[in-house]
C-alpha cells in the first residue's frame, strides 16, 4: 500500500524509570483497552521514511481519519498528492499526478493493513501479535511482532500520550522505518460518511487488483 503504510525521590525516580511488560495478555489487553473505546479518529500527521541507517529517504505530511470497522481515509498534501480511502470493502488508492486509481479488496488481516489496528477489532492483536508495553511517565509504548512470518512488517510500535494515539512506526525486513506523528487529534467525534467514500474521476486509469 506505498510507504504510506507501509505511526511517542522514589516517585520521581519512578516516572523516568520505563517499566516493561512481558509479552503476555497483560500488555495486549492494555492495548485492547486504549484501542477498544475508539469509534472515529483524526488528525494531522508527519511521516518520515528512514534507510537502516536512520537517514531520510521521503517525507510527506496530511491528513487522516478512521472510523471503526474497517474504514479509514488518509490524504497526502506534500511533496506529493495521494488519496487513499477504505469504505470497509475496497481500498482506493489515487494519485493524481498520475492520474490513476487503484483498487483492491480489504486485506483483513491486521499484520498486512496497519490501520485496521485502529479501525478494526482490537480483538484480534493477542491472535496476531506478540505485545509488549513500557511506559515513562504518560507516554506509553507498545511494541508488536507478528506471530506469522507472512507480513508486511516486522515490527510495529504504538505510542500513546495521557492515553491519546500519539504516534506510530513500523520496521520492515530491509531495517527501513516508517515513523508517522499525530497532530491536531480528534477521536469519536463525528465524521461525515462521505470521507470514506471515493468516486472515481472521469478519464484516469483505473487498475483493478485481486488480493
Amino acid at each position: 500500500m506505498q510507504p504510506l503504510f507501509k505511526g511517542l525521590a522514589a516517585v520521581g525516580v519512578a516516572l523516568l524509570m520505563p517499566l516493561v511488560v512481558k509479552a503476555d495478555e497483560q500488555a495486549a489487553s492494555r492495548l485492547t483497552q486504549l484501542l477498544e473505546p475508539l469509534e472515529t479518529y483524526s488528525a494531522d500527521f508527519e511521516q518520515q521514511i528512514l534507510d537502516s541507517g536512520g537517514a531520510r529517504l521521503q517525507s510527506a505530511s496530511g491528513t487522516m481519519w478512521l472510523s471503526r470497522p474497517g474504514k479509514f481515509r488518509w490524504e497526502v498534501d506534500e511533496p506529493y498528492e495521494q488519496v487513499v480511502v477504505s469504505d470497509g470493502d475496497q481500498v482506493y488508492l489515487y494519485d493524481p499526478d498520475l492520474a490513476q486509481v487503484t483498487v483492491q479488496p480489504l486485506d483483513t488481516r491486521v499484520t498486512h493493513t496497519p490501520a485496521l489496528l485502529l479501525s478494526g477489532s482490537a480483538d484480534a492483536l493477542a491472535e496476531s501479535y506478540e505485545v509488549t508495553r513500557r511506559q515513562q511517565g504518560t507516554r506509553e509504548t507498545f511494541r508488536l511482532t507478528p506471530k506469522s512470518p507472512d507480513t508486511l512488517f516486522e515490527q510495529l510500535q504504538l505510542v500513546f500520550d495521557s492515553e491519546q494515539l500519539a504516534g506510530l512506526r513500523m520496521d520492515d525486513s530491509t531495517g527501513q522505518q516508517t515513523a508517522i506523528g499525530f497532530d491536531a487529534i480528534e477521536h469519536n467525534r463525528q465524521i461525515d460518511p462521505a470521507k470514506f467514500e471515493f468516486e472515481i474521476p472521469d478519464d484516469v486509469d483505473v487498475i483493478r487488483e485481486s488480493r
